[in-house]
């Protein structure tokens, strides 16, 4: 895995964690359930983000499919759908948010 897939995921796994426990969730599976989801949805987006570098409307199209699926996943721990929901839209909002931020600031800020 290379420098363009590892730290867009780290960054992910790390925020999306910090959001779960800002909504006081404390099971250690629901947090470890965030790290593989993350694996497993974050390196397809990246990878399919730099190789076919789509636009802003498949890269967000790309975003609800990966929060849907993040949902059901989380719903099978937390046994909530709505729960589930509010942990999947919450934690790919912000950290896509956040990686926009980033990406923002690498454009205007001096390297």
């Amino acid at each position: 895995m290379n420098y363009s897939l590892l730290l867009p995921l780290a960054a992910t796994i790390i925020i999306e964690l910090l959001v779960l426990l800002a909504l006081k969730e404390k099971r250690k599976k629901v947090l470890l359930t965030s790290v593989v989801v993350n694996i497993l949805s974050n390196v397809p987006l990246n990878i399919y983000v730099i190789a076919i570098e789509p636009g802003v409307s498949y890269i967000l199209l790309a975003e609800l499919l990966v929060v849907i699926i993040e949902t059901l996943w989380y719903y099978v721990f937390v046994r909530d759908l709505r729960q589930a929901a509010i942990y999947s839209l919450l934690c790919n909002a912000i950290s896509f948010l956040l990686g926009v931020l980033a990406d923002i600031l690498l454009l205007i800020l001096p390297v």
